[in-house]
């Protein structure tokens, strides 16, 4: 092998493809050079390859004739979760709005997450939740806190599909929620959230899903003034 990388050769092959197809190189309906090129290109054994194009196609990133050239799909309209998963990990490579897209479905899914999950285990979310009395004004304290509050919200709300989901993007909600909460503005909402959460499950749970629903709504906000996302 010729290249140096920090990546496995396989995870070497999927950033090569995957940021060639996100940065517009082979855009949808192209063709990828046929398997000796590609694999001499990039570095790696045809075999290594082979594997990695198997799985992206599996994802539905692309269609593998044999015999015929490897084309790219229209991947919004083919891919799946699997999909979804891979592009997680690529974040600076995404279309502008994808963020956005992503934080509305958010809005969409952790109200009703955070309502399951406070009728099943209030007292773990409290619990949780008073600890925020304590939270450090750091990005880094804020973006752990949040992301382990979402993660806690999924598990006690017994479906399993809901942390899927979730684990599927916790290495791009972690990563980004550091430029979020690097906002003063982002802390302040989040702060009084926490609070206002706390209230709502304390008083019997009616109002959890207007509260989770009214802050995702503002942190959408947030993002949009964000540049790039």
């Amino acid at each position: 092998m010729n290249f140096k990388s920090p990546f496995r050769p396989a995870q070497y092959v999927e950033h090569q493809v995957v940021t060639s197809i996100l940065n517009g190189r082979y855009p949808p309906g192209s063709a990828l050079p046929n398997e000796r090129t590609l694999a001499e290109k990039i570095g790696v054994t045809r075999q290594t390859l082979r594997e990695t194009l198997h799985r992206l196609a599996r994802e539905g990133w692309i269609t593998i004739h044999h015999g015929k050239p490897t084309v790219v799909n229209n991947y919004w309209e083919e891919g799946g979760m699997g999909l979804l998963s891979t592009m997680s990990r690529y974040s600076e490579y995404l279309p502008n709005g994808f963020i956005t897209h992503l934080l509305e479905a958010r809005s969409n899914l952790l109200p009703i997450i955070a309502r399951l999950s406070a009728d099943r285990a209030p007292e773990v979310l409290l619990t949780y939740l008073f600890k925020a009395n304590t939270l450090e004004d750091k990005a880094e304290a804020f973006s752990l806190y949040d992301w382990d509050l979402q993660l806690l919200m999924t598990s006690h709300a017994k479906n399993p599909i809901y942390r899927l989901i979730f684990n599927d993007f916790s290495w791009m909600f972690e990563s980004l929620a550091l430029k979020y909460f690097s906002l003063k503005k982002a802390q302040k909402i989040s702060g009084s959230y926490y609070l206002d959460l706390y209230d709502a499950i304390d008083g019997g749970g009616k109002d959890v899903e207007r509260v989770v629903y009214s802050t995702m709504k503002k942190s959408v906000e947030i993002w949009k003034g964000l540049k790039g996302l």
